[in-house]
């Protein structure tokens, strides 16, 4: 039948409009000042990427922004977004950053109470909503066991640091609890919430764990080689916090694994320290180890979703896997 569009095949929905004015709603407090860091959540917008892995596994399970069931997958984008708000405030007030997004950070401008209190408050929002959806109990169980190893993955990398423990199974705990412990629940949820088979939500979950570990992998490798222009800040962050990602790791199992790991402990306090391990991450093969690293964890996320039925959902869901290994910013 011609002029006939095939749902499955149509371009997927994402975050937008609606997506904003449902935040707006469920952010709505009677205390001003939450209700502040609220429209400066949903002003400043972002990427929305967490958000997107929901809306998008949702649509490649089948649903549709014109199904009966889109407000209780909006719902659950809504939750997701949530916690990622939530661990950023009490982020920025942990790293003393200056901003967030392009502003100022919550902390810096209302104070240390009020920033840590508010990201409470929208973890106690997220929770009302979870309690009133089908599969509350298990989608609650899940949001709550997140947030645990989120929590443990940014203690334990203070913990590594302090103790200059620089092991690849502790590098990898911590970018699971940063990144991709998030990441694998925005993806899998959806097949909680809508009751998909086990083999489709584990394939989601897979895929949002081996892209969310390729995402901060390459952000950790961007943060020692990147372009400041297009990053939009001085490379060798995690340099200068003792952090030993990827590329350091390769490093100080290498030839000049004494002088890195001298770098590290001074956290990179001595002129020129950030781009002497720089140069010898690109001599030695450091950085291309990382790229092939964030390589094949895109393949495994992109492979994972052979699982699910072809739509235009899933296609989205593998570009953005595949995008990692390009990302420059």
């Amino acid at each position: 039948m011609t002029g006939v569009v095939n749902p499955a095949l149509s371009a997927p929905a994402l975050p937008d409009a609606a997506f904003e004015a449902r935040l707006r709603e469920v952010l709505r407090s009677r205390v001003e000042f939450i209700e502040l860091i609220g429209d400066d959540l949903v002003a400043a917008g972002g990427k929305r990427v967490r958000p997107a892995l929901t809306l998008l596994s949702a649509q490649a399970l089948g649903a549709a922004p014109t199904g009966p069931r889109w407000s209780e997958v909006l719902d659950l984008s809504v939750c997701v977004e949530l916690l990622h708000s939530a661990s950023l405030l009490h982020d920025d007030l942990i790293d003393d950053a200056q901003t967030r997004r392009g502003h100022q950070a919550a902390f810096r401008r209302f104070g240390n109470v009020v920033s840590v209190m508010s990201g409470d408050f929208m973890l106690a929002r997220l929770l009302t909503l979870l309690s009133g959806m089908p599969g509350g109990p298990a989608l609650t169980r899940a949001f709550g066991e997140t947030a645990s190893v989120i929590c443990e993955g940014e203690v334990l990398q203070f913990q590594v640091a302090a103790y200059a423990e620089y092991e690849q199974e502790h590098y990898l705990n911590v970018i699971h609890g940063k990144t991709a412990a998030l990441t694998e629940l925005a993806a899998s949820s959806p097949a909680t919430l809508l009751g998909a088979p086990d083999a489709q939500r584990e394939a989601l979950a897979t895929f949002g764990r081996e892209y969310g570990m390729a995402f901060q992998m390459q952000d950790d490798l961007l943060d020692l080689a990147g372009d400041e222009a297009l990053i939009g800040k001085p490379v060798g962050g995690d340099l200068r916090e003792g952090k030993a990602t990827w590329p350091l790791l390769f490093l100080l199992n290498g030839p000049h694994a004494d002088e890195v790991r001298a770098i590290l402990e001074r956290r990179a306090a001595q002129g020129g320290d950030v781009e002497r391990v720089r140069a010898l991450a690109e001599a030695s093969g450091a950085l291309e180890d990382t790229r092939a690293e964030i390589r094949r964890r895109a393949r495994l996320a992109a492979q994972a979703l052979d699982a699910l039925p072809p739509t235009a959902a899933r296609d989205a869901l593998v570009a953005l896997a595949e995008r990692e290994i390009q990302r420059t910013r």
